[in-house]
């Protein structure tokens, strides 16, 4: 910041553009580079050089400073450092920001028609003393804070008229007043008089400014340039931004020395977001207060010392643990400015960061070990202990117990990872090895820490006990064995039960062909089946059935449901009676296995008459293409099998002639599990009429050639048949 004065204008007091602050050049009109005199008459003319005595431009043509033959007045320094440092103690209580303080600061002092520096050290008076702070409510605002200092201790004075200050007549110019008085003031220790501040018409139309008489001022309360400790630095808001940016707790610190020098107090001159004080202020809360409010003790403490050293030598230190909240910091101190940057780093608790590891070895049943081959130590993690069964006062196993304790099958997987790590990879590897009388099953991960040659240097590795997987592993092995076993039994079981025919089967007056869609798993093999025979009478039997569930149980009561109605057809004919023995067999089985159900239906061909007569218990219907149309054929009445004893199932008559294809199959065919059984009997009535459509002559190997999707979870079987003649 320059060193460029205040100037009273007709709108109120102002700074110069040198002060650097945002209202700089807008309204204020700076001190005039011309060299300035007192005239043997007592006033003072800007701009006059004749007859003027004791005053002098400012270094660098800014602002007045009145010289030996005058006042003594010293540079204008000490008004600015109190004008800054009352800027950062109200943004600190207010919670704003430098500029909109130091904005207010100005307009106050211009509302009341009094000296800004005088103004400032009210506003210093009043904020820089934490018993006064401490009964106010926090946060407070600009006007309010500016208005406590306006009517704290007065500095009162007798109003003097002395020599006025003014611009050369004719040009408009405005003197200095206020600041520049005050700040000259200050240096000499005094305080000019808020009544004699007014301007006052000077000759030939001037406007000038009363000065108070030194022997009738009190000695002022601002600032001086000898108490750099409690001035604020003029980079301060750039601190503040970089504090902004940065994680964690850290703050920038003005120090407070006493009479001897010594480091009386810290106060907050700028706070990261995350900075935090014990009563839970953070952040912009904590400016402008002093460190002592939190920690009274910390003057006598050690800590104390470490900083006074740092503003001292600046050379950095690590101070702490300190308890802050919850948990406990160490402190980096290092001197910035008149100051100290310091930042907090959370200490982790080690008991509690040896519990979280080893929480997590034992929820991973694994433990990690290290050998310095350069020293020959071996360190072992405790759930490593805990995986070999060993005391840790033994310490880690040698290599001859290691050796001892290993099963001797594995010795070649043990010699293949020795010579992979031996070639600088990364081992892997399954190993058994023998403790307390049982097996262990350990994965073990190492790798080395090399020399530029590719010697090992230091060996680390993990080791987890994988026991249990590899017992569960073994049991799913042994399981699947099992299915594999029993899928082999089933389907050498279908192959001799239900042999499915490889072209169409002729018989009298009709040709059928059959096709089995297995489900999507092959292991499911299902209780489904098919039936097509000549009869003695010279009709045909046509049949479908489906038993619930899969494997080998539903395999073998398939086929004594098979074999039955084959055995069956010799004593009748009738689909209904056929059915009702049937039922009575399920039933009879359904005693030996309880929840056993089946389905079937079941038609007899009358070659002769085209008649076809048939009926079903709890089965899809048939579908019937005649004339290039399929329709589902009406269901007679008829429960599934094994579910009512002594039920009784009707039968329904139709013609069966030439060009007509019937359809008889399985639930499998048209029932899903992602979609309705109506779509899947659509999308199959569909596919016969297009077959037939297309083959009107074979229409049956057409129609098999399309239907072949399985369905995902259950077998289909599909009897197709038309009549010859």
């Amino acid at each position: 910041m320059g060193g460029q004065a205040y100037a009273r204008t007709a709108s109120g007091l102002h700074s110069g553009a040198g002060w650097g602050w945002p209202d700089g050049g807008r309204g204020a009109v700076p001190v005039t580079d011309a060299p300035g005199v007192i005239p043997a008459d007592g006033r003072c003319s800007v701009g006059s050089a004749a007859g003027c005595s004791g005053v002098s431009p400012a270094p660098g043509g800014r602002g007045v400073s009145l010289t030996a033959g005058g006042r003594g007045v010293q540079p204008l320094e000490a008004g600015r450092v109190a004008v800054e440092r009352a800027v950062g103690l109200l943004a600190g209580r207010a919670r704003c920001r430098l500029s909109e303080a130091h904005r207010h600061l100005l307009r106050m002092a211009a509302e009341r028609r009094c000296d800004v520096t005088e103004l400032a050290g009210r506003v210093i008076r009043l904020l820089d003393n934490a018993e006064a702070v401490a009964d106010r409510p926090s946060p407070e605002t600009l006007p309010q804070l500016v208005a406590a200092a306006m009517t704290g201790a007065a500095v009162t004075g007798p109003a003097v008229t002395g020599p006025a200050v003014t611009g050369p007549a004719g040009t408009g110019a405005t003197p200095v007043a206020g600041a520049a008085v005050s700040e000259a003031a200050v240096s000499q220790g005094m305080s000019a008089p808020a009544a004699a501040t007014d301007p006052v018409a000077g000759p030939g139309g001037r406007v000038g400014l009363s000065w108070a008489s030194p022997a009738h001022v009190s000695p002022a309360p601002a600032l001086t340039e000898a108490d750099p400790a409690r001035r604020f630095t003029p980079w301060l808001a750039t601190v503040q931004d970089v504090l902004d940016s940065l994680p964690g707790m850290s703050g920038y610190l003005t120090a407070e020395r006493d009479d001897a020098g010594r480091l009386a107090d810290l106060v907050w001159a700028a706070a990261s977001p995350e900075a935090m004080a014990p009563d839970g202020r953070r952040g912009s809360q904590l400016l402008g207060l002093p460190v002592s409010r939190f920690y009274p003790e910390l003057v006598a403490d050690s800590r104390w010392e470490a900083y006074q050293r740092v503003l001292d030598t600046g050379e950095p230190a690590d101070v702490g643990p300190v308890r802050v909240g919850e948990a406990d910091f160490t402190l980096r101190a290092g001197r910035l400015g008149p100051g100290l940057l310091v930042s907090w780093e959370r200490l982790e608790d080690a008991d509690r960061e040896a519990d979280r590891i080893d929480g997590m070895e034992q929820l991973g049943n694994l433990g990690w070990g290290e050998w310095d081959l350069v020293s020959g130590e071996i360190y072992w993690s405790p759930q490593l202990y805990r995986i070999y069964e060993r005391d840790p006062a033994l310490g880690p196993l040698g290599t001859e117990e290691a050796d001892a304790i290993a099963v001797a099958d594995d010795q070649p997987l043990r010699m293949a990872a020795l010579e992979a790590f031996q070639r600088s990879e990364r081992v892997d590897v399954l190993t058994r090895v023998w403790v307390s009388g049982r097996v262990k099953h350990l994965r073990t991960i190492a790798d080395a820490v090399r020399d530029a040659e590719g010697r090992p240097l230091r060996i680390y590795g993990v080791v987890q006990d994988v026991t249990e997987q590899q017992a569960g592993a073994e049991r799913l092995a042994e399981v699947e064995r099992t299915l594999a076993a029993e899928h082999d039994l089933a389907a050498r079981l279908q192959r001799i039960i239900l042999p499915i025919p490889s072209g169409p089967i002729d018989l009298p007056g009709v040709r059928a062909a059959v096709r089995y869609l297995p489900a999507g798993q092959e292991t499911n093999f299902g209780g489904d089946w098919f039936h097509a025979a000549a009869l003695r009478d010279g009709s045909v039997l046509l049949a479908v059935g489906d038993v619930a569930g899969h494997g080998t149980h539903a395999a073998t009561t398939m086929a004594q449901l098979r074999h039955a109605l084959r055995a069956l057809a010799v004593t009748t004919s009738d689909p209904g009676i056929l059915l009702e023995h049937l039922n009575r067999l399920t039933c009879d089985l359904e005693a030996e296995t309880p929840e056993l159900a089946a389905t079937a239906v079941i038609a007899r061909f009358d070659p002769a008459r085209h008649e076809l007569v048939w009926a079903q218990a709890g089965h899809p219907p048939p579908l019937l293409c005649r004339g290039g149309r399929t329709t589902p054929m009406s269901r007679p009445a008829g429960p599934m099998l094994g579910v009512v004893d002594d039920a009784r199932y009707a039968s329904a008559t139709t013609t069966f002639v030439p060009g007509d294809v019937l359809l008889l199959y399985t639930d499998g065919l048209v029932e899903h599990r992602r979609r309705g059984l109506d779509v899947g009997l659509e999308a199959v009535i569909t596919t016969v009429d297009d077959a037939v459509r297309v083959s009107p002559e074979q229409p049956l190997g057409e129609l098999l050639a399309r239907l072949r999707r399985a369905n995902p979870d259950d077998d289909t079987c599909i009897l197709a048949a038309r009549p010859t003649a």
